[in-house]
């Protein structure tokens, strides 16, 4: 496939983690983020949760840059969620300070699972997706530590209320699975549904 022939890759998502995983890896792509209200679950697995937010990501900004670019051009949107796992609770990003107090509370001392579901929308009306799981295991921490890591702010977009790459990288005692996947992109994953999707890949990797 040469260049000219190559599809337009737009990241479904406004997170700058997912953006700064998909430059690692010398992906070209423009990042794109959609105002619909995602859905709400009703049961079921947290895999199938994130699944369903990122199939419905991936749609509804599949629908605005068709309008954008045109129906001629061919597009590739992923749309991409991340939720964490424990005793059948799904913990999605924290309402506040203190839903996310209650997360670390939850999480401390245990090992939860982290999935992320990767949906990939085609202009070609296809479909591609998958959802990669970790266990992590987060080490006990007390009230002070909590509370210093809620205080710096970076709990409030993450699901789970915790960044791996982050502050919270200290917390994490071991995971098993893909790191990647916990920071918001499985890359092993990803790089394979676009070569499903016939995108053509770094020809490092």
């Amino acid at each position: 496939m040469d260049a000219d022939a190559s599809p337009l890759l737009i990241l479904g998502s406004g997170s700058p983690r997912r953006a700064a995983l998909m430059q690692q890896i010398g992906l070209p792509f423009v990042q794109w983020t959609s105002a619909a209200a995602e859905p709400e679950h009703q049961g079921g697995s947290p895999a199938r949760h994130a699944l369903e937010t990122a199939r419905f990501k991936a749609g509804a900004v599949l629908k605005a840059v068709r309008h954008h670019y045109g129906f001629q051009r061919r597009l590739v949107v992923i749309g991409a969620d991340t939720v964490v796992h424990l005793d059948g609770q799904v913990l999605g990003k924290p309402a506040g300070p203190a839903d996310g107090a209650r997360m670390l509370r939850l999480l401390a001392g245990r090992t939860h699972q982290v999935y992320t579901g990767v949906s990939l929308a085609c202009s070609d009306g296809r479909r591609l997706e998958d959802c990669a799981e970790t266990q992590v295991r987060m080490r006990s921490l007390s009230v002070a530590q909590i509370d210093r890591y809620l205080a710096s702010g970076e709990p409030d977009d993450k699901a789970g209320a915790y960044g791996i790459q982050g502050a919270g990288a200290p917390f994490i005692e071991s995971i098993e699975g893909c790191y990647y996947n916990v920071v918001g992109l499985p890359l092993a994953l990803l790089s394979k549904l676009l070569e499903k999707a016939g995108y053509p890949l770094p020809t490092f990797s």
